[in-house]
């Protein structure tokens, strides 16, 4: 039976010198925005490249497995707000090594992903203005996220709101759009029908799973939402809210904008790989200045993501520290905010900005490799601890179950099973093999070291 105490007798430990700056509002729109990441406008491209049209289904089934797990997650945030979230719950459920696996694999993620938005974020301004670096651009804005996150919590929420705002507004103008020109209602376009779907899986099955692996990693960051509620007015409230609207947030924006774009442009358009899928389908409808305008709210997300991704970092470097898992300097707050671990985040994802261009084909290539598959890995602990911490909760204090994940423990199981699948497609594709077995080892050395750490503790306790 793992130890506990700390987390059950004490839950909200790890926030109590956290402000509680987030209105509903702002966590309501991280909530709808947090779903439009740059995952979907950036990575979708090879996606379709590779399955087709039956990209559509590679995103339904790996929406249907991230809808679960964001179930899950919500049933365990409402009955315990934390910004440790998923790790919090990994320690209360599993055991103190469990979240310290999952909180520090998860940090090393969200750090190298504000790294890689960083360079992609710089490649599209540097393209605007030719001639300037992109490492300066890079630097620029990590310069300003950070700073954002050094002020009070608020200017995070303030930045996200209307950072969310113009995307969820730029892909439902989309959508509309879309939807106009394949009904044939929009003027000076033609229907293009069913044309462009006639051939479903161009690549077969090997298609299909190079696209369901490319859509399951295009979700992540919805967690984000989990870890800013424990600094919101209402924790409990906002969870239960994003938790119970993301099945249709999900069909809308990333499914019904993948069927959208498969029935506007060829799926072999080189297009679509080079300007991404958004570009090429508002290019294909000859909308002027729509192609250019899509680079902006692509922009947009990859700035929110690396603002998202600063702050979901330092806040869960907090919690470990607070849970004595990490450096006791990183648990420094002031004004609220724990500045030090929001400094420490920035220079580790600078840093692989600098990776990039010092060593892009040993150092930079073995850190992607070894974050490929982390998010699967946070995954598997959700399920795990969701499937102990429900049980518990039925004894022990029912009354905090205001979110509750459907049929358990059934689709919990399912939901493990889907995780599985992937694993085992990743292990048979030469391209996601590489990154399974980095993730593998990242994620067993952080064990084995959290597992001493756990012992070491007991021993002295």
């Amino acid at each position: 039976m793992p130890s506990s105490t700390t987390t059950e007798t004490q839950p909200s430990r790890d926030d109590v010198s956290l402000s509680h700056g987030l209105k509903q509002r702002h966590l309501s729109m991280i909530a709808l925005g947090g779903v439009i990441g740059a995952g979907l406008f950036v990575g979708s491209g090879a996606g379709i490249a590779a399955a087709g049209p039956s990209i559509v289904v590679a995103y339904a089934l790996s929406g249907v497995l991230v809808m679960l797990v964001m179930r899950m997650l919500g049933e365990m945030s409402a009955a315990y707000p934390s910004s440790g979230s998923f790790s919090a719950h990994a320690e209360r459920a599993i055991g103190p090594w469990a979240g310290f696996t999952a909180g520090w694999a998860f940090w090393v993620l969200l750090c190298t992903a504000v790294g890689l938005e960083g360079i992609g974020a710089a490649e599209i301004v540097s393209g605007w203005l030719p001639g300037t670096p992109e490492w300066a651009w890079v630097a620029l804005f990590m310069v300003v996220f950070c700073g954002t996150n050094l002020a009070a919590v608020k200017n995070f929420g303030e930045f996200e709101f209307w950072f969310a705002a113009l995307k969820v507004g730029a892909i439902t103008l989309f959508l509309v759009l879309g939807v106009l020109a394949i009904a044939g209602v929009l003027p000076g376009t033609d229907s293009p029908g069913a044309s462009h779907l006639t051939d479903f899986m161009p690549n077969g099955g090997e298609g299909l799973v190079i696209g369901l692996l490319a859509s399951v990693f295009a979700y992540g960051g919805l967690e984000t939402v989990t870890i800013a509620a424990a600094e919101s007015e209402n924790p409990v409230k906002g969870v239960a809210s994003a938790v119970r609207t993301a099945m249709w947030r999900i069909a809308l924006f990333y499914v019904g904008s993948m069927a959208v774009i498969v029935t506007l442009v060829p799926w072999d358009s080189k297009e679509v790989v080079e300007k991404g899928p958004y570009v090429a389908a508002l290019d294909e409808l000859g909308i002027p200045g729509a192609g250019q305008l899509m680079n902006v709210v692509v922009l947009v997300a990859l700035l929110s993501a690396m603002n998202a991704n600063v702050y979901g970092a330092s806040r869960i470097a907090y919690s470990l520290v607070e849970r004595g898992q990490g450096p006791k300097v990183l648990g420094r707050v002031s004004g609220g905010v724990p500045r030090i671990a929001v400094l420490a985040s920035s220079v580790f994802g600078f840093l692989c900005v600098l990776l990039s261009y010092w060593r892009p084909d040993d150092v930079f290539a073995w850190l992607l490799n070894m974050i490929g598959a982390v998010i699967l890995v946070v995954w598997i602990f959700i399920a795990v601890s969701q499937l102990r911490l429900r049980r518990r909760l039925e004894r022990e204090a029912p009354e905090k179950l205001v979110v509750r994940m459907w049929a358990f423990p059934w689709l919990t199981w399912v939901a493990l099973a889907g995780m599985a699948a992937v694993f085992v497609l990743m292990a048979r594709e030469p391209d996601t093999r590489v990154q399974l077995y980095s993730t593998g080892g990242m994620t067993l050395a952080l064990a084995a070291v959290g597992y001493a750490w756990q012992k070491a503790r007991a021993t002295k306790g």
